[in-house]
């Protein structure tokens, strides 16, 4: 056996995404070219054993970065979501003169909007790339995507400034609020942007002055800029964003509900055959990524199905972040595998810990269950 399990190969391929922002387009850049990141051979406890100091210490990294960076896993809800976004993306190819329909993805926290939305952009960016090149007809970097992250006291200002560092253009310091909304407009016709994905919505007080600014902003971009605007954010629809009202302030925010298609991501629920062969599947695949010397097949999906549901709640950020700590705890201590008596150790986002005590209940009072029977297991 080869003392040293990292390759060559898989050292030249790798490449650190864990010191970027993609608040600017260098590390949109990187996020998008980066390769596949190399999934860690799988070594039996022996051979772990049997690897020298270095070695170890050298696989061990590698896996804490694995099981840090385990998704996205292809869920029913992120397919549907993707299936969704193309369709409203490639039905906006209208001419520069007709505003865009614009979508806002409304969800709970912890479903994992930011990422689907990301795995969508970073595919439509590549897509865009491939087509049409790295650069315009004019001799400009092509820029399919510009992602933007609202923060709590965010105003039109703010917002145009972010667009603006987002190409790192020099007049993003001084200027008015005109001003950087022109510069912002030139970079995206210089850099043909197709898609302006604007996370953390709902940090915008929408009945305050700032919250109606950044709604005239976005009335302004769907008019003025050839994007398709994506919208992210939790209580969406609460905070006015669908509404019609009768007053001004309802009225303004009403056009921008006019041009937005809304789009949700539901949790995993365990009600019906179909949604527990689902919450399996899930865990199946999030399984055969595991680096653990010990894992063993059925696992999570069959010994550990019940418990995980309850401390995750069916939302798959909880889940995510609960398996990363417990395979992390598990390479520390030597465990190697994942079980009960280790997760009971391991503590979960404030959420999902909250809710987890009724699902507990529940399920030992047999109420619910995430369990699917041999035959309807075989059929899936």
């Amino acid at each position: 056996m080869n003392s040293t399990p990292r390759t060559e190969q898989a050292a030249e391929s790798t490449v650190r995404l864990d010191n970027l922002t993609l608040a600017r387009k260098e590390g949109w850049q990187c996020f998008v070219n980066a390769p596949a990141r190399p999934q860690p051979e799988p070594l039996t406890t022996r051979e772990l054993r049997a690897l020298g100091e270095a070695a170890l210490a050298d696989y061990n990294q590698r896996r804490r970065e694995w099981h840090a960076n385990l998704g996205p896993i292809k869920t029913p809800q992120l397919a549907a979501l993707h299936e969704d976004l193309w369709d409203i993306v490639d039905s906006n190819a209208q001419d520069g003169d007709k505003a865009k329909g614009a979508i806002a993805i409304d969800a709970f926290p912890g479903l994992g909007k930011t990422t689907s939305v990301l795995a969508f952009a970073k595919r439509f960016h590549l897509r865009e790339i491939a087509e049409h090149g790295e650069f315009t007809r004019s001799g400009h970097e092509r820029w399919p995507v510009c992602r933007v992250g609202l923060t709590g006291n965010t105003g039109m200002k703010d917002f145009n400034r972010a667009m603006l560092e987002y190409f790192g253009h020099p007049g993003h310091q001084r200027g008015t609020t005109a001003q950087f909304a022109h510069r912002a407009l030139d970079c995206m016709l210089a850099c043909q942007v197709k898609l302006l994905i604007v996370d953390d919505l709902h940090f915008l007080r929408w009945r305050a002055a700032s919250g109606v600014e950044v709604s005239n902003q976005f009335k302004y971009i769907a008019n003025e800029f050839p994007v398709t605007l994506v919208l992210i954010g939790v209580g969406l629809a609460e905070r006015g964003l669908f509404s019609e009202g009768d007053s001004y302030t309802n009225a303004v925010l009403a056009q921008t509900g006019r041009r937005t298609t809304p789009l949700d991501m539901r949790p995993f629920t365990v009600d019906t055959d179909t949604e527990r062969r689902e919450w399996r599947q899930m865990l199946l695949a999030v399984e055969q990524r595991l680096a653990l010397a010990e894992k063993h097949p059925g696992m999570l999906a069959d010994e550990l199905s019940d418990y995980l549901f309850a401390r995750s709640t069916g939302h798959i950020g909880s889940l995510m972040t609960l398996i990363n700590r417990g395979c992390q705890r598990a390479v520390r201590t030597g465990t190697e595998q994942l079980s009960q008596d280790l997760l009971d150790s391991v503590k979960n986002d404030a959420a999902a810990e909250t809710a987890r005590r009724e699902l507990d209940a529940a399920i030992r009072a047999r109420r619910i269950s995430t369990r699917i029977t041999q035959t309807q297991r075989r059929a899936g």
